[in-house]
């Protein structure tokens, strides 16, 4: 009964539901007027931000990868108190047949790669390079609304990190760097003259920038801008766990450009602090988003404060990144950070969730019931472990130390059928509910190396018998009512290893499973955490079954809260 009047509430007042939300296990806002970095202690890879029309409004888009709903659009009043707000694309990539199903399998790695957005005249504009097919550009005039669908604005491969400048005059250019991956060279930055409206090229590249051969190796993630008559390249270089932030100027959009370090590790525990966005807001001060790669946990994004006194961007505190600081200016008082935890009352996905590829309704779908359901994927035979899985329902981890706890049911039509909570990553570990015959077996299955096609190996941890059976169906089905949780914790030697030499991301993962909610047993031994393919470690749900021929199986979840380890 509290559930159903729970879902009344959140159905009525969604905005306020969302405005409120705190998180239990990572706030940044020390309520005292002051931050604590990371602003957002999760992995959105190479963050880039706007001022909005009002001036009051900041907007955040970062790199989603294969990962669908792809460019997240996250808002703040401060840049310090961040929220979830839309998504610029659905599926990858809509109006294109053969695109469309190339990503209806997960493409590790591959899609959306470091995109930046920009208000100009009215609209605000999203750049990315997909490194197999082009540049990319999205539009709209309302964050929260409707994005228009993707334009295929140069059409190639190895394209990355696209950036455009309106200039004074009209004119529009754009700034990209190139995935050696594709195109067998990289550590440079080109720009080219687009037409006005920056739908098409109208010039040809022009390298401005080599770092091959030099410190700025791995120069690349390029942001575009001008201030005072001065073209700014702002760029990371150096690598990405150990490298730092270049910024660059010219009197021309093509150069030659001079250079200089703005931001880097120095003495403090922050690596790699670089590659992000710039913004000057209407208080008069200047801010510098970007991320810190933490392994495992991905890519987690940082503020700093920007000080232009000599002539230059200088980052952090002299160049180098702060923990704690004073926040930004700002009319806001409100704390609300990305929501994580999710009671599935609402008739949509909660925006903190996203597929491994293109969404296909039969993956699963909201009920009226107070639940997610998430049907078993039926995977092809000869399969070698769940990386090649789509329909995994997976979300980004939010703090180095928490707990994840759900309620779910398993309903299975035939032997074979599973599901479960799951940790995933180029290594992986899930527990699972599994048919065996009219019984159930909960299962700790593990994959060292799933990207490399490696096998899982399976623990079994109890046999449990079904809670419930179908008396009356075509194919009846047998039930698990089962509460599964995920701990992770960062032992004591790495947490001290992390405050002394940098992020070393080491986090383990350990299992427990309850039948009540009250008494939960841990299941087998505790595993390392491993980030993906360019991306964090996930966390959330897998379903999946080898009979091509039965009825599907599948899990409804009833609610998944994260809390403190």
């Amino acid at each position: 009964m509290m559930k159903r009047m729970l879902s009344v509430f959140v159905l009525c007042v969604p905005m306020m539901v969302q405005a409120q939300y705190k998180s239990l296990v990572w706030s940044p806002d020390n309520g005292d007027g002051t931050y604590t970095n990371p602003v957002i202690n999760a992995d959105y890879s190479d963050p880039d931000v706007c001022v909005g029309a009002s001036g009051e409004d900041y907007y955040m888009t970062a790199s989603s990868f294969q990962c669908v709903p792809g460019l997240p659009i996250l808002h703040s009043k401060d840049l310090v108190n961040w929220e979830i707000i839309n998504y610029a694309l659905g599926n990858l990539y809509e109006g294109d047949c053969k695109l469309l199903e190339h990503f209806s399998k997960p493409q590790h790695g591959a899609g959306v790669w470091a995109p930046s957005i920009r208000y100009h005249d009215g609209w605000y504009y999203i750049y990315w390079g997909d490194p197999d097919f082009g540049v990319y550009m999205v539009k709209t005039q309302d964050p929260a609304g409707k994005w228009e669908a993707p334009v295929c604005i140069i059409k190639g491969t190895g394209y990355i990190d696209t950036t455009p400048l309106w200039d004074d005059d009209g004119k529009c250019y754009l700034v990209n760097g190139w995935a050696n991956s594709r195109s067998k060279f990289a550590s440079v930055l080109t720009v080219r003259e687009m037409s006005p409206d920056g739908l098409k090229p109208i010039g040809d590249p022009v390298i401005v920038f080599d770092g091959n051969g030099t410190a700025n190796r791995t120069c690349e993630g390029p942001k575009f801008y001008k201030r005072d008559g001065w073209y700014w390249i702002m760029c990371p270089a150096g690598g990405v766990p150990e490298g730092f932030q270049l910024a660059m100027r010219s009197k021309s959009p093509f150069g030659p450009y001079e250079h200089k370090i703005v931001l880097a590790q120095g003495k403090t525990n922050i690596n790699g602090p670089h590659q992000g966005g710039w913004v000057h807001t209407k208080y008069g001060e200047d801010w510098f988003l970007h991320f810190q790669d933490k392994e495992a946990y991905g890519r987690v994004v940082h503020l700093n404060p920007v000080d232009w006194s000599t002539g230059w961007p200088i980052m952090g505190k002299k160049g180098e990144p702060v923990t704690t600081y004073k926040k930004p200016k700002s009319s806001s008082n409100v704390i609300v950070n990305p929501v994580e935890s999710d009671e599935f009352n609402a008739p949509t996905l909660g925006k903190q969730w996203a597929w491994h590829a293109n969404y296909d309704e039969k993956f699963g779908t909201a009920t009226a019931f107070g639940t997610y359901r998430i049907y078993n994927y039926k995977l092809s035979e000869g399969w070698k472990n769940f990386w090649e899985v789509p329909n995994m329902l997976l979300q980004k981890t939010p703090a180095d130390e928490f707990t994840v706890t759900t309620k779910l049911r398993m309903t299975s039509k035939a032997d074979g059928q599973m599901g479960g909570l799951i940790m995933m990553g180029l290594d992986y570990q899930a527990l699972v509910v599994k048919r065996v015959g009219k019984t159930f077996q909960l299962v700790v299955t593990t994959c060292q190396q799933a990207d490399k096609g490696k096998a899982p190996e399976e623990t079994l941890i109890a046999t449990l018998k079904p809670t419930a059976e179908d008396q009356i169906d075509y194919h009846p089905g047998i039930h698990e009512d089962i509460y599964l949780r995920l701990q992770v914790t960062l032992p004591d030697a790495e947490k001290l290893k992390n405050n002394q030499q940098g992020f070393d991301g080491r986090p383990q993962v350990r299992f427990s499973y309850s039948l009540d909610g009250k008494k939960f047993t841990d299941c087998g031994e505790a595993y390392k955490m491993r980030q993906g393919k360019w991306i964090g470690a996930k966390f959330g749900f897998v379903s999946v079954e080898t009979d091509p021929k039965c009825d599907r199986g599948w899990i409804d979840v009833d609610w998944i809260r994260v809390t403190h380890s």
